[in-house]
């Protein structure tokens, strides 16, 4: 493919918004990989493409909460290693299978998790009650299969599992928001490390256009994660009701077309 200016009017200004909405409240996939499918782009290489360059953005949201002190090491470490060969398994399913039949489980996968939380109605509240507590089994054993799960859901769909993990870790350890997402921050990063490393000697990476939306992405990430760590635990909230909104969008524009 030839690299337009079209292109790049497109897609980098939703990369940045990917972006940023990643890094406060994860689901930045929901709106970067539609961008990159909206130029006319393959399926596979926009997935490969855009988990590169999520990647970037990830990572410098995670040195961001990591030093404002929201990340919780052993869970975050044990689920990232979860994330990893949970990505991995996804994404070589991914490379297997039909376009079409990834886009129908995304249509089954994503409403589930976003009626859980609807349903959930003091999710991201602040309270005063005391976090309940876990074994160190108990914790080390959610965090991993928080981490195997999603990162397999990552590798093989992607789109919202950033916000997947924030839920998890909220529901699961009983971790507050920004420290959830901090943790959710990691263990995504693991996910986006293995399932890119596959895309790439697959040859599914558009690297001419991976360099420029790195930028972008990184610059989102970082605006974002400021924006996160200023606003509390209310920001975060109100933006994981904003990504669901865009989900249910993107569903019903992809149900109707």
């Amino acid at each position: 493919m030839e690299l337009t200016p079209q292109i790049l009017i497109v897609v980098l200004p939703l990369i940045f918004l990917g972006g940023f909405v990643d890094s406060v409240a994860g689901g930045g996939g929901l709106i970067t990989l539609p961008a990159y499918l909206m130029a006319g782009i393959p399926a596979h290489l926009a997935m490969g493409t855009n988990k590169v360059v999520n990647g970037t953005g990830t990572a410098l949201a995670s040195f961001k909460y990591f030093r404002g002190g929201k990340v919780l090491l052993r869970p975050a470490i044990v689920s990232g290693i979860g994330a990893l060969l949970g990505a991995a398994i996804g994404t070589k399913i991914a490379l297997l299978i039909n376009e079409d039949i990834l886009k129908i489980m995304m249509l089954v996968a994503l409403p589930c998790a976003a009626i859980l939380l609807m349903l959930k109605k003091d999710f991201g509240k602040e309270n005063d009650a005391p976090a309940r507590e876990y074994t160190p089994q108990q914790e080390l054993t959610r965090a991993a299969l928080i981490g195997l799960g999603l990162g397999c859901y990552d590798g093989l769909i992607g789109p919202g599992t950033g916000t997947f993990m924030i839920m998890a870790f909220t529901m699961a350890l009983s971790m507050d928001l920004l420290t959830a997402s901090g943790c959710a921050k990691i263990a995504n990063l693991c996910s986006n490390v293995a399932s890119a490393v596959l895309f790439i000697f697959s040859g599914k990476v558009w690297w001419l256009l991976a360099l420029p939306a790195a930028a972008c992405n990184m610059l989102g990430a970082y605006c974002g994660a400021r924006y996160a760590m200023k606003g509390g635990s209310k920001r975060v909230r109100g933006m994981i009701f904003v990504v669901l909104g865009l989900l249910f969008i993107k569903m019903g524009y992809e149900l109707l077309f």
